[in-house]
């Protein structure tokens, strides 16, 4: 997750309905998986490590982003929940690289390096901003370097030496709206007439709701099988056999 957007919804963020419904897409992808540990790359707040602990899919949680000030553990539901700035090399079961990879101009090393401690069966979970084409002021204030589609993910997924298990987009409801606005602002971003911005804002406890359910109703209907088109893609990985 990105720090920035923390700032902007600060401690609601785990009620904010993009996170409810993109932790529980991620939890859909994971299907019947079970941990010990979960190690989050890049997690800020720990969001969606707090939501597996919840959910029973791990028993404890290790969030690793070189910009904490210092290394500490806090209990979650009663779970050790800690933030890390590194990690040791040790066998991992399941890596999480939410919104991680277009922040960097080398993914494909970025991905080597934590995953290439994955064990026999351990799995990274990775999703990225979908499709060049809606780049806008939202990834310029985020910093990212390229958003994806599932065969460039798949390219970046098979050079780190992992296998991709499944990919899908997320999302894709909003994609018709979300195309329309951003190819509209486009050449205003270019000319400098907009600010780069992030697209997320706090809502209303009603408008929250509404916008969880619609994509609760996604995640049910559409996204087992949405290879086509959504705002992130997500996938599944593992080590090459």
């Amino acid at each position: 997750m990105d720090v920035k957007e923390q700032e902007i919804l600060g401690s609601d963020i785990g009620k904010h309905w993009y996170y409810v419904s993109k932790g529980r897409a991620l939890r859909a992808m994971l299907g019947d998986t079970r941990v010990d540990e979960v190690v989050d790359v890049g997690a800020g707040s720990g969001v969606f490590s707090r939501q597996l602990i919840e959910a029973g899919i791990c028993d404890r949680a290790t969030c690793v982003d070189p910009a904490y000030a210092s290394d500490s553990t806090e209990l979650h539901d009663g779970h050790r929940l800690s933030f890390v700035r590194s990690i040791e090399d040790r066998p991992l079961d399941l890596v999480l690289m939410m919104d991680v990879l277009e922040h960097v101009e080398d993914d494909i090393q970025l991905l080597k390096q934590y995953t290439k401690s994955l064990s026999r069966d351990g799995q990274v979970v990775v999703t990225v901003p979908a499709f060049q084409f809606l780049w806008s002021g939202h990834d310029v204030f985020l910093e990212h370097h390229r958003r994806y589609t599932r065969s460039m993910l798949s390219d970046v997924i098979e050079a780190a030496d992992l296998q991709e298990v499944r990919s899908r987009y997320f999302f894709g409801l909003l994609f018709p709206v979300a195309a329309a606005v951003r190819l509209a602002a486009a050449r205003k971003l270019r000319s400098g007439a907009v600010e780069p911005r992030s697209s997320l804002r706090k809502y209303g406890a009603t408008t929250n709701k509404v916008l969880t359910l619609i994509h609760d109703l996604e995640r049910k209907l559409l996204f087992p099988a949405n290879v086509l088109a959504g705002l992130t893609l997500f996938c599944v990985a593992r080590r090459r056999r």
